[in-house]
């Protein structure tokens, strides 16, 4: 195929989520894992006033939550997660792509800043997000250049402030 002159790009609309799940800066991180664990997901999108303006990852959580020794009871370490917003944890440098952005780009962005996701926006509206996970079905899919037979989504809104699942465009 890299003699192709006529080759379509592999774009990132064509591996992305759709369906993201997200989060408000407001949102205690107790929130943020309870998500994360029921959808076994990684990285939330953290949205203010429906525009992202950061990413709140596994990692970023299991930093923010002192040790159980530390605290000694679950109790403790619930009313901890309910007192502590997203905002205080999150990454407020996010890098983003577009639909439109060539796949071999977001892998690139993905390896040389060596983090998980990339949320993907039109305009200001996040409309996807593209993962390691995403670039690895790409992979063991043969690499090929259609995109999977259906939508990827992750799981449908579930409380206020998650963004709904958008169809697929053409």
């Amino acid at each position: 195929m890299r003699g192709n002159m006529n080759a379509k790009p592999i774009r990132v609309a064509d591996w992305m989520t759709e369906g993201v799940l997200a989060v408000e800066t407001y949102d205690s991180i107790g929130i943020a894992r309870e998500l994360m664990a029921k959808h076994r997901i990684n990285q939330l999108p953290v949205l203010e006033n429906d525009a992202i303006v950061g990413i709140v990852t596994d990692r970023d959580l299991r930093d923010a939550y002192p040790t159980s020794m530390a605290i000694g009871d679950t109790k403790k370490i619930d009313e901890f997660a309910a007192r502590h917003s997203v905002e205080e944890v999150m990454s407020h440098d996010v890098f983003t792509v577009t639909p439109a952005t060539p796949l071999h780009a977001a892998v690139a962005l993905l390896r040389h800043h060596r983090i998980g996701a990339l949320p993907v926006v039109e305009g200001k509206e996040l409309v996807g997000i593209i993962t390691r996970s995403d670039i690895l079905d790409f992979v063991l899919g043969g690499g090929f250049l259609t995109p999977p037979p259906a939508p990827r989504q992750t799981a449908t809104a579930l409380k206020r402030g998650l963004k709904r699942p958008r169809g697929r465009r053409s």
